[in-house]
């Protein structure tokens, strides 16, 4: 059984945060005020303190001298060099699923992609937490992978990714609506080849739709700069 410690204070401050930069409650150049985030929190400024710079090791905040933390910015530098290595993570993470388990022992798979296409499936496409509840209900996909591979510097490295994957993720899904339809196809797709030990059609699913995923952000970034 491995001993898993409680999330400090200032990790618990630092989702609090992140999970607003995700949903574009807080927004790009905008100031985080550590006096003003502790009173609000009832927090310690040397907790929020720790948390914002949690914050700038995942990208989502930049910290300045004598200006402090700001919300990073999203560029299509910073888009590209994510999803760059971002896809190849997750190709990796395919390909040790079908390395250590055949298709016929992966009916557990099928399930957790039932589970997201019924989250999406539920979902009115207008609903302001939509895009929330997809984004959570794809990584419970990928944590059930995790536990079938067992590998826990693959685990650590694509949870890191998370926030700021899920800050583009939340960008595609709230600008393009059908996302949630494509996303319930990518996953099936995923279970389809996992279930078929097709490593070849599980690797094509993975890059299609990264790559999809990322042309639909720099489409936004394009038209914001136009603008």
């Amino acid at each position: 059984m491995r001993f898993q410690a409680p999330e400090s204070l200032s990790e618990q401050i630092a989702q609090h945060l992140g999970q607003r930069i995700v949903t574009g409650d807080l927004r790009p150049g905008e100031r985080i005020q550590e006096l003003k985030v502790a009173g609000e929190l009832n927090v310690s400024r040397g907790s929020v303190r720790e948390a914002l710079l949690i914050l700038q090791r995942r990208h989502l905040v930049d910290i300045f001298p004598r200006r402090g933390a700001v919300v990073s910015r999203l560029t299509p530098e910073l888009v590209n060099s994510l999803y760059d290595i971002y896809i190849d993570l997750l190709c990796m993470l395919g390909r040790k699923v079908l390395e250590r388990w055949s298709g016929s022992e992966l009916s557990g798979v099928m399930g957790q992609v039932r589970e997201l296409q019924a989250v999406i499936d539920a979902l009115n496409s207008s609903g302001g937490d939509a895009a929330e509840q997809v984004i959570d209900a794809g990584f419970g996909v990928m944590r059930y992978a995790y536990g079938l591979v067992e590998n826990p510097f693959l685990e650590e490295t694509l949870e890191n990714f998370r926030p700021a994957i899920s800050r583009t993720y939340f960008v595609a899904l709230e600008n393009f609506r059908d996302e949630l339809a494509e996303t319930g196809r990518f996953f099936r797709q995923l279970a389809d080849a996992a279930v078929r030990d097709d490593a070849a059609g599980l690797e094509t699913a993975i890059c299609e739709f990264g790559e999809h995923q990322r042309e639909q952000v720099l489409s936004i970034l394009r038209e914001e700069v136009s603008a």
